[in-house]
């Protein structure tokens, strides 16, 4: 019987390896009369970089001024954990942890014993969206001498579409649907921006969307023509989350030809909320806001659709990589 797996990646403030469990355990339950497989792999990388961001916190609390700063808990408990998450994992140091941890979770123990009528849904939240589409698509890892470029390379063989280091994009597991939820991808977009032509820098080493393009190429002949469905939830009091149907669109998919993609607002607001949304107060609770996906009715509901549509035929994908 043929597998869909369901691979979550987690963002900031996790720290504990069982955060999609709740998740996964009513996925199960909602596709019981499903005549396929359904198997969770659950990245965790929320360990790697806790110790140093744990020593800026204790600096920062030694300031004589750290008592007498506004929003003292938002800083510490969000600004501190997104923005220092960010800055250790594009560090080649930590992030070629990260990737470690990933090949060993994902592909070594996971994704190597794909069937080729296996297929794959990507559930990413928050800055981990950013770091797995850094890892398949980022050209920062194509030198052989980066710190984590073996690792980074095995990882992208194990995935239908993308190149590694066998040349072969018929290689590995298909993508059959993405869901990133509360994402920050809008704003890593920028690192895409190309240079003036008067610039003559060198375009960005993170800018991901010609390798992402190319995925959705190949793709398309796998899904004989139909577009990948790709979800994007926003709590609307989530601070770190941003609208991509537009941004992807424009970045990848300008004839509309490869992607199913919406953006969908994963609780309505009513007129107390319409009062204060554009106040600094919902954003004292954007903590809960981030972290309220992984029990969402909708994004549940949403994923089960996705997993429900039509599966590839086996002989659309080669063989799954060995590692």
């Amino acid at each position: 019987m043929a597998t869909d797996y369901v691979l979550f990646i987690h963002g900031v403030s996790i720290r504990n390896d069982k955060y999609a469990d709740e998740l996964f355990k009513r996925l199960e339950k909602s596709a019981s009369d499903r005549q396929r497989n359904f198997k969770k792999i659950a990245l965790y990388w929320g360990d790697v970089n806790q110790s140093a961001e744990s020593n800026l916190l204790g600096q920062l609390k030694r300031s004589s001024y750290w008592d007498d700063v506004w929003f003292r808990n938002f800083r510490e408990q969000q600004i501190l954990s997104f923005a220092g998450d960010a800055a250790l994992y594009i560090s080649r140091h930590v992030g070629a942890k990260v990737v470690s941890r990933f090949k060993s979770q994902a592909i070594a123990n996971e994704l190597h014993n794909a069937q080729p009528d296996d297929r794959l849904h990507l559930v990413t939240h928050s800055w981990g969206t950013v770091i797995f589409f850094d890892i398949l698509f980022a050209t920062r890892w194509d030198d052989p001498q980066a710190p984590g470029h073996d690792d980074v390379m095995d990882i992208r063989d194990g995935i239908f579409g993308v190149v590694g280091k066998n040349s072969d994009r018929r290689q590995g597991i298909p993508i059959a649907s993405i869901h990133t939820l509360g994402s920050p991808l809008a704003i890593f977009s920028l690192t895409n921006v190309k240079p003036g032509k008067d610039d003559t820098n060198s375009p960005s080493s993170h800018d991901i969307t010609p390798n992402l393009q190319t995925l959705l190429e190949c793709l398309q002949e796998v899904r004989k023509g139909k577009k990948l469905p790709w979800r994007n939830y926003l709590h609307p009091g989530d601070p770190i989350a941003y609208p991509l149907k537009e941004l992807m669109t424009d970045l990848v998919d300008g004839d509309t030809k490869y992607l199913d993609i919406q953006d969908i607002l994963t609780q309505n607001t009513g007129w107390l909320e319409n009062l204060t949304a554009q106040t600094l107060l919902p954003l004292l609770s954007g903590g809960d806001a981030h972290g309220s996906y992984w029990r969402n009715d909708k994004v549940i509901q949403e994923i089960i659709n996705a997993v429900k549509q039509e599966a590839p035929t086996s002989d659309s994908v080669s063989r799954p990589i060995q590692v």
